[in-house]
C-alpha cells in the first residue's frame, strides 16, 4: 500500500527475460502455465474441462473474491456449501463461479457490472485509482508493464496466458496478453457472464477508473481471449460481443436470443424464490 503514496516516477524499461519464456514462430513469448493438471501441460480442447492443481494462494484469492461477491448474491441452492462455511484453504473455483452466477440473478447488465466494480474497489486501498493514474499514465511503458503483471497475477482467474506483441494506434508493442483458454468462461459456460461480469467491467475499470485503456477480445470459438492494454475499447453497441449467442449446448443458463446478452437475465426457472 505504501507505494500508492508515491508520485509518478520514471521506471526503467521492462526486463522480459525475468519471466518464463518459450520459442514461437515470431520469437520468444512470456508464458505462465499456472498449475494445469493436464498431461500435456496445456488447456483441454474446446468442449472439455481443463483440470487444475490450485495451490494455497490461488484458493485464498478464490475465497476472497467469493466472500466479497457473496454479499450481493442470491441464496445458495440446497447442498452447496456457502462461502462463509468454507475455510480460506478449502475454496475451489466452482464455488467462485457459483457465486458469480448468483450475483447475476435478477440484475440487469449494468447492475451486474456495478456490483463487480464495487467488489473490486472494496479490495483496493482508498484513493487507489487516483494513485494508479499517477504511477501509470497512459504510455507505452505503462501498457507493457501492466500486460507483464497480468500474466502471473491473473493466472488463478483466467488460466495460462502469455505476453504478445500487438499494434496500438499503428505502433507495435508488447502490451497484449493472450489467454489460451479462459478458465472463467470455460467453467461458467456462459457468454453473458463473460461479457457482463468480466470483459465490459474490466475494460471500463481500467479505461475510466485507472485511466489506462484496455480492450478485451474474447474468442468464443476456442474460449481464448486477447487483452490489449493501451487500446481504447469500442462502445458496447458497436462491439461484436453485444450480438454473441450463448453456448446453449454447454450452458445451464438459457438465453432466448443473442441480443438478450445486452440485458442478460437468467430464465425464471433458474431464479430462486
Amino acid at each position: 500500500m505504501a507505494v500508492l503514496g508515491f508520485q509518478a516516477v520514471q521506471f526503467p524499461s521492462l526486463d522480459y527475460h525475468s519471466l518464463p519464456r518459450r520459442r514461437s514462430s515470431s520469437g520468444y513469448i512470456n508464458v505462465v502455465r499456472c498449475g494445469i493438471a493436464e498431461p500435456s501441460g496445456e488447456p483441454a480442447p474446446f468442449g472439455q474441462k481443463t483440470r487444475y492443481n490450485d495451490g494455497f494462494f490461488e484458493k485464498v484469492f478464490m475465497a476472497l473474491f467469493a466472500r466479497k461477491m457473496g454479499r450481493f448474491a442470491a441464496p445458495a441452492k440446497g447442498g452447496i456449501q456457502t462461502e462463509k462455511k468454507r475455510s480460506w484453504w478449502n475454496s475451489d473455483y466452482e464455488s467462485f463461479v457459483d457465486v458469480s452466477k448468483r450475483v447475476m440473478q435478477g440484475r440487469s447488465r449494468i447492475q451486474q457490472q456495478e456490483v463487480v466494480r464495487e467488489v473490486l474497489l472494496s479490495m483496493l486501498p482508498p484513493g487507489a485509482p487516483d494513485q494508479f493514474r499517477k504511477l501509470f499514465p497512459p504510455t507505452r511503458w505503462a501498457a507493457e508493464f501492466n500486460a507483464a503483471l497480468t500474466v502471473p497475477f491473473f493466472a488463478w482467474l483466467v488460466g495460462p496466458s502469455e505476453v504478445v506483441e500487438v499494434e496500438v494506434n499503428g505502433v507495435k508493442q508488447r502490451s497484449g496478453v493472450l489467454i489460451k483458454k479462459c478458465r472463467y468462461l470455460e467453467n461458467s459456460g456462459c457468454v453473458g457472464m463473460c461479457v457482463n461480469m468480466c470483459k465490459i467491467l474490466t475494460q471500463d475499470f481500467f479505461t475510466n477508473d485507472f485511466g489506462l485503456p484496455l480492450t478485451m477480445i474474447p474468442n468464443f470459438e476456442d474460449m481464448s481471449c486477447e487483452m490489449v492494454y493501451g487500446q481504447v475499447p469500442p462502445p458496447f453497441e458497436e462491439d461484436p460481443v453485444s450480438k454473441q449467442p450463448c453456448f446453449l449446448d454447454i450452458s445451464p443458463w438459457q438465453i432466448p436470443t443473442p441480443a438478450s446478452v445486452i440485458n442478460y437475465k437468467p430464465e425464471k426457472s433458474f431464479l430462486l424464490n
